[in-house]
């Protein structure tokens, strides 16, 4: 039993370095749900962890209005005339 116990912890239980993997995946991406249980717990048990996420939503959401002060970050594209501009300036 105590085995057992001890493989389930291993795979909820992330270490940092992972965690904050799983941080910068949630800014771009969906999580699973062993992810999102992976990252909350793990947030619960570190506050270092848990500052760099709000810091990295704090970053994103900043970086997000300098491009474009109407949508959030993840809704921010470039028009098709602006990535026209940008290949004409790259095949010079």
């Amino acid at each position: 039993m105590k085995k057992i116990l001890q493989k389930i912890m291993n795979k909820l239980i992330n270490s940092c370095k992972k965690t904050t993997e799983l941080i910068d995946k949630e800014a771009i991406s969906k999580l699973t749900l062993t992810e999102k249980a992976q990252l909350q717990l793990h947030k619960s048990m570190c506050k270092t962890c848990d500052a760099y996420a709000h810091r990295s939503k704090f970053l994103d959401n900043a970086i997000g209005k300098l491009f474009n002060h109407n949508a959030p970050h993840n809704k921010t594209k470039l028009s098709d005339d602006s990535k026209s501009k940008i290949l004409e300036k790259l095949k010079k």
